[in-house]
C-alpha cells in the first residue's frame, strides 16, 4: 500500500488584528472629545454614544497577543491600530506624531521575531507633502507591510480626487491600503427599537456596509483607471459587495445621468474586474456562505483569514475567541482542509501579498 502524504504544514496568517499599544492611549489623555480616554476607558468615534471601551491589557500588551495567537496556532499577525487610527489629529504637527507612532509600531514588531507586522497610520489630517513623505518614509521600515485607511480617506471618502496622488505614491511604493469602517451609518437608520438590540445591527450590518458604499463609490470615481496597480485589503470580505456587485452594474446600465455624463465607455472598469485585479478581502464573515461568495466573485487567491481579535471577546469569559473558531471553520467547511483554497486563504496568499515568505515561523 502506497504511503499517504502527509498533510502540507500552513502557516497560519492573521491580516486583521488590532493593537492599541500604550504610546496610542498616551495620544488621547489630554482630549475632551472622541475619540479619548477617561476613567481608563477608550471611547473612539465608533463608540461615543456608549460607555467606551475599557483599557484591558487584550487592547495594548503585546504578550497577551502572543498568547492569543499560540492557543488559536496563529503564526503571524499583521498588526493596525484600530480605528479611528491618526485621523483625529490637528494638521500641524501630523506628520511628526505619524512618524513617532510608526517608529514605536516598528519596534514593537521587531521585538517578537517572525510572529508579527503591521500596516501603518498615515498623518491623513496634513498636508498633501507630510502624507507622502510619510508614506515613502514608512515603505523602508522593517515591519510595515501596507497601510491603513478608514473609508472617510482625507475626511470627503476615498473617491475624493485629492487622495489620487496619495493613491499613486502608495502604489509605486508597494503599499496595500488595509480598508477598515470606522462611521457605519447614521443613528436613525435603524430606526427607534434599534437601541433595544444593543451593538447588533450597526456592528453586523452597519460596518460592512460603510465599507460596501466606500468602496462602490471609489471604483464609480475612475481611481482604478488612474491608477490601475492600487490594491486594497477590504475588510469583513469586501463588506457586501460581492453580494450587491451585479445590482450595481445593472443600475450603472441604466442611469440616465451616467450615460448623459459621457462615463458608459467601453473601457471602463467595472466592479468585477476590479475585484479580481484590484482587491483583496479578508475572511471575516464567521459563515461557509458568504465566504464562498467573496471567493467566487474575487479569486481564491484573494480571500485571506482574519479574526478581529481583540474584539467579539466572548461574553462569559475565557481566553477561546469563538470569531477565530468559527472563521477558520468557514474556510475548512467551505472547502476543506486539505483543498488548496484552505491552504491559499489560511496563509499562503497573504504570504504572497505582504512579502512574510521565509520567516521562520515556528
Amino acid at each position: 500500500m502506497a504511503e499517504s502524504t502527509p498533510a502540507k504544514k500552513i502557516t497560519v496568517v492573521d491580516v486583521h488584528s488590532h493593537l492599541y499599544p500604550t504610546f496610542y492611549f498616551d495620544l488621547l489623555k489630554s482630549r475632551t472629545v472622541a475619540p479619548y480616554v477617561k476613567d481608563n476607558k477608550f471611547i473612539n468615534r465608533a463608540s461615543a454614544a456608549g460607555a467606551g471601551k475599557p483599557i484591558i491589557p487584550v487592547l495594548y500588551d503585546v504578550q497577551t497577543k502572543i498568547k492569543f495567537m499560540d492557543l488559536h496556532k496563529i503564526d503571524i499577525s499583521i498588526l493596525s491600530i484600530g480605528n479611528p487610527w491618526l485621523d483625529f489629529l490637528e494638521p500641524e504637527g501630523a506628520g511628526e506624531v505619524a512618524k513617532e507612532v510608526n517608529d514605536k509600531f516598528n519596534e514593537l514588531c521587531a521585538a517578537v521575531p517572525n510572529r508579527l507586522f503591521f500596516f501603518a497610520c498615515l498623518p491623513l489630517s496634513g498636508s498633501h507633502d507630510v502624507i507622502l513623505a510619510e508614506i515613502k518614509r514608512v515603505s523602508s521600515l522593517s515591519h510595515v507591510r501596507g497601510i491603513v485607511m478608514g473609508c472617510n480617506g482625507m475626511g470627503e471618502g476615498l473617491d475624493d480626487p485629492s487622495l489620487i496622488q496619495v493613491y499613486r505614491t502608495l502604489a509605486e511604493n508597494n503599499l496595500p491600503i488595509f480598508l477598515h469602517p470606522n462611521y457605519g451609518l447614521p443613528e436613525e437608520v435603524w430606526g427607534k427599537r434599534a437601541k433595544e438590540y444593543g451593538q447588533i445591527l450597526p456592528i453586523s450590518m452597519g460596518f460592512p456596509l460603510e465599507t460596501t458604499i466606500a468602496m462602490t463609490r471609489l471604483i464609480l470615481s475612475g481611481a482604478f483607471q488612474e491608477v490601475p496597480e492600487l490594491r486594497f485589503i477590504v475588510s469583513h470580505a469586501g463588506g457586501t459587495l460581492p453580494f450587491l456587485a451585479g445590482r450595481v452594474e445593472n443600475a450603472i446600465d441604466h442611469d440616465r445621468l451616467w450615460h448623459s455624463q459621457g462615463k458608459a465607455k467601453a473601457d471602463r472598469r467595472t466592479i468585477w474586474d476590479v475585484l479580481k485585479k484590484n482587491v483583496y478581502m479578508d475572511g471575516i464573515v464567521y459563515d461557509k456562505i458568504p465566504l464562498k461568495m467573496a471567493v467566487e466573485a474575487a479569486g481564491s487567491d484573494r480571500v485571506m483569514f482574519g479574526t478581529d481579535h481583540p474584539f467579539f471577546l466572548p461574553v462569559d469569559g475565557g481566553d477561546e475567541i469563538p470569531s477565530m473558531w468559527s472563521n477558520e471553520r468557514a474556510v475548512r467547511e467551505g472547502f476543506g482542509k486539505e483543498s488548496k483554497e484552505y491552504q491559499q486563504i489560511m496563509g499562503e496568499n497573504a504570504i504572497k501579498l505582504l512579502d512574510i515568505g521565509g520567516c521562520g515561523c515556528h
